[in-house]
Formats: C-alpha cells, structure tokens, sequence
C-alpha cells in the first residue's frame, strides 16, 4: 500500500480529517467538474458548499474521516502522485502553532504553555487542545492553524496536549485586526461580488496564462512581481467567483519556479486579498 495512503487511512481511524497534498505542500485542485465553480462549492472555501465531489477537491475542505472515501477509486491516482498528507486541525479539535524558525520557537518558549511538539523542516508545530479562527503571520514567523485550514502531517510528536491557552486565542485577533484592515482603492475592482461579468472562461484563461508568463519572466524583484501578479488577478477576478484553487495553484507554481517558497506564495496571497479587503 502506498505510504501515504497507509497514513491518511491510520489518522482517519483515530478520527483526524486528512487529505493529500502535492509538491510544495499545496491541495490538488479541483477536478474538471468543479473548475469555475461550477459544482456550487464556494472558491474561497470558508465552507465546504454543496459540492459533493468523490475527488479530494477544495483544499481543507476535502479532508475527510471516511476510509471508503480515501481509498476510494476517485482518491487513487492523486495518493500515487501525493508528496505528503495533511489534516485539519479544526475538524480534529486542535491547533495548531506552526513555528517557522529558532526565533519564534524562542519566542513560545517564553510565552506559551508547554504542549505537544512536532519536529518540521525549520521549526516546530505546537498542538493545543481546542479550536480558533486560522490566521498566517500573527507575529513573525509564527502561523496558527486550527479551523477552515489544513497542516502537514509530521508524525505524532511528543509531550501531552494541553489546552488552548487565551494567549493563542489573542494572536488572531489584536496584532492581525490592525495589520488586516482593508485599504481604499483608487479605483473600483472589475466585476460585482456575486456576479460574473466575464462573457467566456478563456478571459479568466488568458489572464492566467499572462499572469504566469509575467512571474516567469521576472529578471529581478521576484518577491514584489509576484505580489503584484496576485494584486493583479484578484483585482480582476477575486469578487465574482471565477477564481478557484487550480488557478491559484498555477500562479503558486510559476512563482515557486522562480525560488518563491510556499509560505512567500501564501503570504503574497494573503496580503493581495487584504489590500483588496476581500
């Protein structure tokens, strides 16, 4: 049995939410049925939607407990091509501190309570019983993890998981509100919420494909092209719905071609999308 499938089926057992990821610990994206929205699921995945496809679509939202469901034909050529298995931590009633360096490891030593930890490429990963609203860069280097999100599986651990402290809880809301808060535009985003103005998908298509030729093409500033590209895109298509995690994961791989990480493609996403206050 493939390895990461072994994995996902042993949490799900123990009732943890799993899903498999790709290179660059990015979801698949959607299937061709639900590409543009087109099976009612909502693109921003705040909630899962409608959509009830057998695929592992829709980023976190795909995660799922159900054995039959991961082993299924459907999810079956996505594990052979799987880098890594994530989870959700909300759906397992946890969250998650992802500690991205030795200073902000430094950092909760000195101001969390002890948990759970788990070991990750540059930092640690800091389980607490409970759940919260998910926030990225609540302070530097540090992200929480908890509800509409998903983290990479790295193994068990170790210590016992305490309870999630206020001091957690606070992280994502005083430092984030301020630092979050909409800007004005000077001038109106394209499109109204809720309405496609688009005449046919091969403008969003086109827009795309420019996009992804812009990051490929940058000589030097690749940080600041790539924050633009995203500006760009979702100034245009973020509001009617057009948008969907493949097409955010062209425009991640184009950037992680040129040496962006995936927490820099994330960042650059976010911000993007708080400029626009969407």
């Amino acid at each position: 049995m493939n390895e990461h499938l072994h994995t996902a089926l042993s949490l799900a057992a123990q009732s943890v939410p799993v899903l498999p990821l790709r290179a660059g610990k990015l979801p698949f994206g959607n299937c061709p049925a639900c590409a543009r929205n087109a099976c009612g699921g909502r693109p921003n995945m705040k909630t899962p939607g409608p959509c009830v496809c057998p695929r592992p679509c829709h980023g976190w939202a795909a995660a799922t407990t159900d054995p039959h469901t991961i082993n299924s034909a459907a999810w079956a050529p996505v594990w052979r091509h799987a880098a890594a298995v994530a989870y959700h931590p909300g759906g397992a009633g946890v969250t998650v501190v992802d500690l991205d360096d030795p200073a902000a490891i430094a950092w909760a030593r000195k101001t969390l309570p002890a948990t759970r930890t788990v070991a990750t490429t540059r930092g640690e990963h800091w389980i607490y019983r409970g759940t919260m609203p998910s926030a990225n860069a609540v302070r530097p280097g540090v992200d929480v993890k908890s509800l509409i999100a998903y983290a990479r599986w790295l193994g068990p651990g170790t210590g016992a998981v305490v309870a999630l402290p206020d001091a957690v809880r606070a992280l994502a809301v005083e430092p984030s509100a301020a630092r979050r808060a909409p800007q004005t535009l000077s001038a109106p985003l394209s499109g109204q919420r809720g309405a496609c103005p688009h005449r046919t998908p091969s403008y969003l298509e086109r827009g795309i494909a420019m996009a992804e030729q812009r990051i490929g093409t940058a000589s030097s500033a690749v940080h600041a092209t790539v924050y633009r590209t995203f500006l760009a895109v979702l100034s245009t298509h973020g509001r009617c719905g057009c948008l969907t995690e493949t097409h955010a994961a062209r425009l991640f791989t184009a950037a992680q071609v040129k040496g962006e990480s995936a927490r820099h493609c994330t960042d650059a996403w976010t911000n993007a999308l708080t400029t626009l206050g969407l």
